[in-house]
């Protein structure tokens, strides 16, 4: 195969796959290999791609190097001899089977694969890539390519060696751009985020030093403060040491004038005393006189109390005898008047016949409301019987609707749209004429629920939710309803009904394989449905059988000639080939019932319903009754109450005479025991003053007594008063001196006590002075005998001389101090340190940002020496493209697809075509064209790129075979036309089939593929031979 540079014809030479021995002569141009399917056109490829140091995988038909060895050898060679000036270059490969191993040679010598690899690359020869090498089963994968393997194709088949170079390092450089900038971003991040840490720490660093010259100060303050209290002492030593000796002095001169008061108030005292006897002795004598005084007034109001109640009794019986009177009047009054109504009373009637009769009527009204009140019972209690059974049937049928209810709920979930529709046909059932059964899942009830699964797995899915229609009008007025959008299934009954229909066979003969029953016997539904199921699905013919079945097969199948059969797990279905009438079957596994494990019973059903409706009926007739009875029963109680009413006024009007004579009787006796109980008021009157007399003499001797009393309690009074007088005068004297002598003893304490408090005072104060000034020269750090500094009275000078002006000064310096809470000689490590690094990182950013800046700089010479050149080439495949279609009065577009100019390594190759002029330009994708026009498009492309090539050569196998007749003959035409220039590279064509009439072009080699039991071999094939005889045969068929 000659290089680029061109050369002589080379020999491949090959044992592999098909071939036991085969050397291949190419030609310099257009190498079209021609052969039917399996004659080894292929091999040829596999072995030019193998001896190229080419992978299996390239290839795609093995992924191991030893199945390409013909079967039943060991070991397979291919030697490959390339053009190369000034000598060829001869590649062999040695292919072990056992091992699965190569061994390489170049010019007969060994060498490695590296070695073999560097070379076939100096030659630009690339096996792996599709522009330059496409096999038979790698045609699809070309047009599978994306934008971005295309172009990384293109530039290593056509473009300089350069150029995919520079692709790659694009990809490098932005890779490694991009991580520079995040690089960058993140340390700048950084960097700012130490800044201000710094500048937070800088704040208190600051904050550190106030905060040290504060504590400076307060130590210097709290040195100095003890000397103050000590000189505060000290002065007030001295003051409290006069103090008391002033009153030391002033003690002693109240001592000596409190002694002659002492004396005159004891005199005093003792005559106070003798005054204060005489006193209380005239007290005891007046308190005396006074008792005896009460005693009297006491008595006199007791006389008063006697003589009121002697007036009250006598008022009492006063008001008694008016009662009395009153009493006699009202009881003439009566006797008087029930005279009057007894007088004018008619002569008593006969009244017992009338009673007689009202109190018959009355037992026989009576009995009639027994016999009432007896049918209201047995009525009732036969309602209270059947309103039980109605319950009781109410409450089946409620569960057999609850099942309904989940079968409903099971539609719903599923298929929420004929659901929709089904409570749509609810409300609207009067618009059909003719009967609408619900969808099937709701009209089928099994008899047995285990056996559900054989007849959802009979019945489609979307049949068992369809609505059944007997009328094919209704039908499509159902589906076509235009207010609503809802997708559902609707089907439409047999205008014949085939409900009815009877089986081939009946079950009975089937017993003995194994079967139980016809589908159509293991469930109910409405006439409708079943005659749909019938038609469409023979449920009446298809039988089910059980695992007995299911081991006797194929015996069933042969003798029954069924053709469907349910087992007990699996479904058969038989079928006989029309062309070898032989009997096929195929079985599939039973799937799980979902829409009818809940099953209601309709016969049931109706016969719940029926019974319901008989209850009622018979409810509404007891009713009735009760209530003729109930009217009956208040008429009966009204004429009972008319009845009882005339009874009692006929007794009245009986009992009336008698009752006013016993009334005038008692009423007579009351008034005689009146008359006897009269009382006489003149004596009670004068028995009455007789007791008042005697009490008043009485009164008027306590009178005496108590005037005299009286008397001798003033003349006592007014002695003891004198007395008191006496008294009080010597008390007023007293009480002067005691005075005077309290108030001088109250001076002297408080003169003693002020002495005490001083001398106590002068005592501490020594004592405190002594601690203050050894406190002091310890706070200082002085000896004993050690004066003050110099320095340290130089700075105290600076300070407060008070203590509240020095405590003042110490608690604000404290208060500042201790607002810089949190700080100590590690923050100024801290800021130390962070301040270095933020020097290092600066550095090491700034290093960074210039190698960016580098990259970029590189970026943006390497992108214009590699986009400048990729933009010309592909300018030129486009136009060689573009031409290629428009001579198929096509069009095809090449371009370079950007998604974004930084984004190298998204950069692809697109390529658009438009087969009809009717469509628009499409993208070339594995999905959107047809294989013929991916066929086309492929070749069309690898053809544009022909010219541009700078590949040694170029092998495409068989791409033909999708193509139409019309665009093989053009795609050839074109192939011929570019590949037998005299600047175009060596070009493999592998086709099985030619067209005829095809154009050839005298540079053109075409090697013709046989193979088979008869062939020669290919050391004994003779070309020349072969053409001197065909001549000489030509010419004896002319003569």
């Amino acid at each position: 195969m000659p290089c680029s540079e061109g050369g002589e014809d080379l020999l491949c030479g090959l044992r592999v796959l098909t071939y036991d021995v085969c050397e291949v002569r190419p030609g310099p141009n257009l190498n079209m290999i021609v052969g039917a399917n399996g004659t080894g056109k292929s091999s040829i490829v596999c072995a030019i791609c193998l001896g190229l140091a080419g992978k299996p995988s390239f290839i795609g038909r093995a992924d191991k190097v030893g199945l390409f060895v013909k079967q039943g050898c060991l070991k397979g060679v291919v030697e490959i001899e390339l053009s190369k000036t000034p000598d060829n270059i001869i590649i062999t490969r040695e292919i072990q089977v056992v091992n699965n191993t190569s061994a390489w040679f170049i010019n007969r010598k060994p060498t490695t694969l590296k070695t073999v690899e560097e070379q076939i690359a100096a030659l630009n020869i690339q096996v792996d890539n599709l522009c330059q090498f496409l096999p038979q089963d790698k045609v699809g994968e070309f047009a599978k390519l994306s934008k971005i393997e295309l172009l990384e194709a293109t530039e290593k088949s056509i473009g300089p060696p350069e150029m995919y170079q520079f692709h790659c390092e694009l990809k490098n450089f932005r890779e490694k751009e991009r991580e520079l900038e995040n690089l960058c971003r993140d340390k700048t991040n950084s960097l700012e985020k130490m800044k201000q840490r710094i500048e937070r720490y800088k704040q208190d660093v600051e904050r550190y030093h106030e905060r040290k010259r504060h504590l400076d100060l307060i130590e210097m303050l709290e040195r100095k403060r003890p000397w103050v209290e000590y000189e505060n002492v000290r002065q007030q030593h001295e003051e409290v040491k006069q103090s008391r000796d002033q009153a030391k002095e002033e003690l002693k001169n109240l001592k000596e004038m409190q002694s002659p008061v002492t004396k005159k108030i004891q005199e005093t005292e003792e005559y106070f005393k003798s005054l204060d006897m005489k006193i209380r002795d005239k007290a005891a004598e007046i308190k005396d006189i006074s008792q005896k005084c009460k005693q009297k007034q006491d008595a006199l109001e007791m006389k008063d109390k006697q003589i009121e109640e002697i007036h009250q009794a006598l008022r009492m019986k006063k008001d008694e005898e008016m009662d009395r009177q009153r009493k006699i009047h009202n009881t003439h009054k009566m006797i008087e008047d029930w005279k009057n109504e007894l007088n004018t009373m008619e002569v008593c009637e006969n009244l017992q016949p009338q009673t007689d009769a009202v109190n018959n009527e009355l037992k026989k009204l009576q009995e009639e409301r027994a016999n009432i009140d007896s049918d209201i019972s047995d009525l009732t209690a036969e309602k209270m019987n059947q309103e039980r059974e109605k319950k009781r049937i109410s409450d089946r049928l409620g569960q057999l609707n609850n099942i309904m209810n989940m079968k409903e709920e099971n539609l719903k979930g599923r298929f929420r749209d004929t659901h929709s529709a089904l409570v749509w046909l609810r409300k609207n059932k009067d618009k059909f004429k003719k009967k609408v059964c619900e969808p099937m899942m709701l009209e089928i009830n099994m008899k047995d629920n285990r056996h559900a699964k054989y007849v959802e797995n009979h019945i489609s899915a979307n049949d068992m939710r369809a609505f059944v229609f007997e009328s094919q009008e209704d039908m499509e007025m159902f589906l076509m309803r235009d207010h609503q959008k809802l997708r559902v299934n609707a089907v439409c009954a047999p205008a014949e009904s085939c409900a009815e229909s009877l089986p081939l066979r009946p079950i009975e003969e089937l017993h003995r394989y194994g079967f139980f029953s016809y589908l159509r016997e293991l469930f109910d539904a409405p006439h409708p449905v079943m005659s749909y199921l019938c038609s469409q699905y023979r449920v009446h013919d298809v039988p089910v059988g059980t695992e007995k079945t299911r081991n006797m097969i194929e015996r069933v199948i042969q003798e029954t000639k069924l053709r469907q059969i349910y087992t007990a797990e699996e479904k058969y279905i038989v079928k006989v080939s029309a062309y070898t009438n032989l009997t096929l079957s195929t079985n599939t596994s039973l799937r799980g019932a979902q829409f009818l494990t809940s099953s209601v019973d309709t016969d049931e059903r109706r016969q719940l319903e029926n019974q319901a409706q008989d209850i009622n009926n018979m409810l509404e007739s007891l009713d009735m009754r009760l209530t003729t009875l109930f009217e009956r029963q208040k008429h009966l109680e009204r004429r009972d109450n008319e009845l009882r009413q005339q009874k009692k006024e006929l007794l009245e009007r009986g009992n009336r005479r008698r009752q006013l004579e016993s009334k005038i009787g008692v009423k007579y006796d009351s008034l005689r025991q009146l008359e006897q109980d009269a009382i006489n008021l003149e004596k009670e009157s004068e028995q009455a003053n007789v007791k008042i007399k005697e009490i008043n003499t009485q009164k008027a001797r306590l009178v005496t007594e108590l005037m005299h009393l009286i008397k001798n309690c003033v003349s006592l009074n007014i002695l003891k008063a004198d007395l008191v007088l006496q008294s009080t005068t010597v008390a007023a004297e007293k009480n002067r001196l005691e005075s005077e002598y309290k108030a001088a003893s109250i001076q002297l304490r408080a003169a003693e006590q002020q002495f005490r408090e001083l001398d106590d005072k002068k005592r501490v104060l020594t004592e405190n002075c002594k601690e203050l000034l050894k406190k002091a020269r310890q706070v200082c750090k002085l000896s004993p005998d050690q004066y003050l500094p110099k320095e340290f009275q130089t700075a105290f000078q600076a300070l407060p001389t008070t203590l509240e002006e020095i405590d003042a000064f110490l608690n604000e310096e404290k208060t500042r101090a201790s607002c810089f809470t949190g700080l100590n000689a590690s923050v100024v490590e801290e800021y130390n340190k962070q301040t270095q690094e933020i020097q290092q990182l600066t550095e090491y950013l700034e290093e960074k940002k210039n190698e960016l800046d580098n990259y970029k700089q590189n970026i943006s010479q390497v992108k214009e020496r590699w986009l400048n050149p990729l933009k010309k080439l592909i300018e030129q495949i486009n136009e060689k493209f573009s031409n290629f279609f428009s001579s198929m009065q096509c069009v095809g577009e090449v371009d370079l697809h950007v998604e974004n100019e930084e984004e190298y390594d998204k950069y692809g190759i697109r390529i658009r075509v438009k087969f009809h002029s009717s469509t628009e330009l499409h993208e070339l994708t594995p999905y959107h064209q047809s294989g013929g026009e991916k066929s086309v498009s492929t070749m069309l492309y690898l053809m544009a790129l022909q010219e541009l090539n700078r590949c040694p050569f170029r092998v495409v196998d068989e791409i033909n075979q999708g193509m139409d007749p019309m665009n093989e003959r053009r795609v050839f035409e074109m192939v011929v036309k570019t590949a037998c220039k005299e600047s175009t590279s060596q070009y493999f064509f592998i086709t099985p089939k030619l067209l005829q009439n095809l154009t050839y072009n005298d540079k053109m080699t075409v090697l013709f593929v046989y193979n088979g039991p008869f062939m020669l071999e290919a050391n004994k094939w003779n070309l020349k031979a072969f053409c001197r005889r065909r001549r000489r045969l030509g010419r004896m068929d002319e003569q």
